[in-house]
């Protein structure tokens, strides 16, 4: 297949708000050993992009200054040893970097198969939430069936997904967001108690709805105070896995809890991590949750579509914190 030899794509000129991000031309990245290029359809907009456009999350070292962490396209061309794929195959891929752009290049063993009955945009909406909630959800926090997990911004991309595959896996499900309307989104998708942090205290509940036991499980993206109160919340060997800090990463916690709960308090990051340790949860999702995409079990949520060219305003509503699932970015028709 041929493709141009240049393309259009979004860079952060310096930090700050959603201002700064221009459209730029680039040449056509080209594949290389086990790679695919990608003709990008669609790509979700995260808050690592947001982090990255204030200057505080640089690209890990060789990684393309363009924005961007997933994307869903057709393959175009393949790279040296990349047999996994042909011309012509639709894809979904998680990329250190490059997704805001009409072309990118993907590891081969980072992509996945596009499921029958998905659409690009859904697709370009799946594989930074789906390998970030598969990889501390279930990898680091071990949630098992009949577990109950507390899902902190449950109205979120990240928490959306998180509510459809932790009642897929069934778990018993307690979300936390800012509004009613967050709230009901949550229940509809099949939560089990939402909790409006803004009018109740999610520890009383928490405990109230566990007879005073805790929470096994907490997925947490907020911090700051949330850390110390997670504790509260958390049963006897409770696990809390952090997966952001979006009230900051310091705060003053009595670690005592910790000790006399025994609890496990861990967390990660995906952007950094390497293409064979991204491709093991890729294959996770191969065999666990692409049949469940396929049969509609689990669908990805979206909020908003913006066209490349308005990526400023795509970007104006992940800061709003208004959106209900996925920003998305259209590259193609």
């Amino acid at each position: 297949m041929t493709h141009p030899a240049t393309m259009r794509a979004v860079i952060a000129d310096g930090g700050g708000g959603p201002e700064v991000l221009k459209l730029v031309e680039r040449p056509v990245p080209q594949p290389g050993q086990g790679e695919i290029l990608v003709r990008v359809h669609a790509g979700g907009i995260n808050r690592p992009d947001v982090f990255q456009r204030l200057g505080n999350y640089p690209p890990p070292p060789g990684a393309s200054d363009i924005l961007g962490l997933e994307i869903a396209g057709e393959v175009v061309a393949c790279g040296e040893g990349a047999t996994d794929f042909a011309p012509g195959d639709r894809v979904m891929a998680l990329v250190a970097s490059g997704g805001y752009a009409e072309y990118a290049v993907v590891a081969q063993d980072n992509a996945i198969p596009v499921p029958q009955g998905l659409s690009m945009v859904e697709a370009g909406a799946i594989p930074e939430t789906y390998f970030t909630v598969w990889t501390n959800m279930f990898d680091r926090g071990g949630l098992q069936p009949g577990e109950t997990v507390l899902i902190h911004g449950g109205s979120s991309g990240i928490g959306t997904t998180a509510i459809q595959l932790a009642k897929a896996f069934g778990a018993t499900v307690f979300v936390t967001a800012g509004s009613q309307e967050k709230c009901a989104a949550c229940l509809k998708l099949g939560a089990d108690r939402a909790i409006n942090y803004r009018d109740e205290d999610f520890v009383a509940v928490a405990k109230e709805a566990t007879d005073g036991k805790g929470v096994p499980l907490i997925i947490d993206m907020v911090g700051g105070d949330y850390i110390g109160r997670n504790y509260d919340a958390a049963a006897i060997e409770g696990r809390i896995v952090q997966i952001a800090f979006l009230k900051g990463g310091k705060a003053e916690v009595d670690f005592r809890r910790l000790m006399v709960k025994r609890l496990h308090h861990t967390g990660s990051t995906l952007r950094p991590r390497s293409v064979a340790q991204k491709a093991e949860i890729a294959h996770s999702l191969r065999e666990k949750v692409v049949p469940l995409l396929a049969e509609g079990r689990c669908k990805p949520i979206i909020d908003s579509t913006f066209k490349l060219e308005d990526v400023s305003k795509a970007h104006a509503r992940m800061d709003s914190s208004a959106h209900i699932g996925k920003i998305v970015l259209t590259m193609a028709d």
